[in-house]
């Protein structure tokens, strides 16, 4: 029932943003209120758990391509850039600056891990850079590509008017950054 509620919550954001009262939340289930705050006492509390599981679930993922020895350096590096949250269409700019205005907590929790929680990846490329694989630059100049190029699919609006999926666009930016523009061929 939780999971249910969490995706009723945010079919309930897509539909009108964060201005919503759990009444409507609890009509859009076809369940009663009650039911509702027996899982979760408020919004908030709903909004809190769909941000933890989507980075428990992310942070999980990551853990399994890392622990993949199947998996060369440059694959997971790319694996590790290409992991998006179950709930991904929750991160959208629109959603993230509602929950700004409305929800100034749970938003600084987004928004630290959009732009600080890459270490891992860091981690990867600085191996990358000392075995070889990737070109020696500044690290930090390149982690901030990376960084801006991955949150540019938060600009789901973008995508879906160009007819890409997030796993799309997620797909063709990690291959821009790994792989450049130019065939190895054509340099």
């Amino acid at each position: 029932m939780k999971d249910r509620i969490m995706k009723g919550f945010i079919d309930e954001i897509r539909d009108k943003g964060m201005k919503f009262s759990m009444d409507d939340l609890a009509r859009r289930l076809g369940i009663s209120k009650r039911t509702l705050y027996e899982h979760f006492s408020s919004k908030v509390e709903i909004l809190e758990a769909i941000i933890s599981q989507t980075f428990a679930e992310a942070d999980e993922k990551t853990k399994q391509i890392l622990d993949d020895y199947s998996l060369s350096l440059i694959e997971k590096i790319k694996g590790v850039m290409m992991v998006l949250p179950t709930h991904y269409e929750f991160y959208d700019l629109r959603i993230l600056e509602q929950m700004k205005r409305y929800y100034p907590e749970q938003w600084a929790l987004v928004d630290s891990a959009l732009s600080d929680d890459w270490q891992t990846l860091r981690g990867l490329i600085e191996q990358g850079i000392k075995e070889g694989l990737i070109v020696n630059m500044n690290v930090t100049l390149m982690m901030k590509l990376i960084v801006d190029a991955v949150n540019s699919t938060l600009d789901q609006r973008f995508y879906m008017q160009n007819q890409i999926t997030v796993s799309e666009a997620l797909a063709a930016i990690v291959d821009v950054l790994l792989y450049g523009l130019v065939p190895v061929d054509k340099r």
